[in-house]
């Protein structure tokens, strides 16, 4: 019979506190605590209040990682509290930890945010399934299991707001939808029981709020705490505004296809033609940067670009690949 060894350490927490109600400005508390390898973010949050300062506040529920309430930010990375082990967040960060709310200038007390624009930015994209169905019909609507997989485990997102308040796009551009939004809306798109399409396409690519203001940093995929990976739905949702023949011509689109052809055509990356293709006669803006760039050796001319040895097999490659009509 295998025996488990819990073992303790010293960590040390700096935990931000802000009521709105009573302070201007927000400070933080310092709590040194012996760490048991069993505990999870959520005990040391208990721990603070039932131990410590019973006014410290913060949103939890089922701490089984169901329903998101408890998600936090610890030393910069969003986390579900339930969910990550504190043996993992000392590996990541060593023993000084930092636990603040998922978005500061949104706290209310604590760990409590107002989610106000998280709710509302789900909501403007039609989460749910939009269908002429018969009131009364003979049989249900079967959908294979080739037809399920298409979602992607899309339908796993717990709403808990990590990735959107991970995304350095949602921190300066209150317009834009976020990775939650982005990856509801795509269960959505990839159910082929739905009937809106190109409706919630249309909407999806507006400018400044829709999906070309991903900048791919991949921190949403990084913080997701239920593996939903929104920056991969926010990629097949572009291949669907092509395939839909949604997508329009802007300088966003246009990086898409010219990236596309510059790949086909060289087997690398001419960035020079990639930003003349997608800004057209608007890249007499980035001239004094490509001189900078061209001067370090970050550029080079076209006539420079040595094509890659595996063009072949790259063109095949790109043409196997593409799913969408550019």
């Amino acid at each position: 019979m295998s025996t488990h060894t819990i073992t303790t350490q010293k960590v040390n927490f700096k935990v931000f506190r802000f009521n709105a109600d009573e302070d201007y400005l927000p400070y933080y508390d310092d709590y040194t605590m012996e760490v048991t390898s069993e505990e999870v973010v959520l005990d040391i949050l208990n721990r603070i209040k039932w131990d410590h300062d019973g006014s410290f506040s913060y949103r939890r529920s089922c701490r089984h990682g169901i329903c998101g309430a408890c998600a936090i930010k610890v030393n910069g990375r969003s986390t579900l509290a339930c969910k990550e082990s504190m043996n993992k967040m000392v590996d990541l960060f060593g023993s000084d930890l930092v636990f603040e709310p998922l978005s500061i200038k949104r706290a209310v007390k604590d760990m409590i945010i107002d989610k106000k624009d998280f709710w509302e930015k789900h909501d403007a994209i039609h989460p749910y399934l939009i269908s002429d169905v018969d009131e009364h019909p003979e049989h249900e609507h079967l959908v294979t299991p080739e037809e399920a997989e298409e979602l992607n485990e899309a339908d796993l997102c717990i709403q808990c707001g990590a990735c959107h308040y991970a995304c350095p796009v949602v921190e300066i551009n209150e317009d834009f939808f976020g990775p939650a939004a982005f990856a509801k809306a795509y269960r959505f798109e990839a159910d082929v029981r739905d009937d809106a399409h190109t409706l919630r396409l249309e909407e999806l690519h507006e400018e400044k709020q829709g999906l070309w203001d991903c900048v791919k940093c991949f921190e949403c995929a990084e913080v997701c705490p239920k593996d939903v990976n929104p920056i991969e739905k926010i990629t097949k949702l572009h291949q669907m505004l092509f395939r839909e023949g949604v997508a329009t011509s802007n300088v966003a689109t246009r990086h898409a296809v010219g990236f596309k052809h510059s790949i086909a055509k060289n087997g690398v990356l001419d960035e020079g033609g990639l930003v003349l293709y997608s800004e057209g006669p608007g890249i007499v803006k980035h001239i004094p940067v490509a001189l900078r760039m061209f001067v370090k050796g970050k550029i080079v001319p076209p006539w420079g670009i040595t094509k890659s040895d595996n063009l072949d097999e790259i063109k095949k490659l790109v043409k196997s690949s593409s799913t969408a009509k550019f």
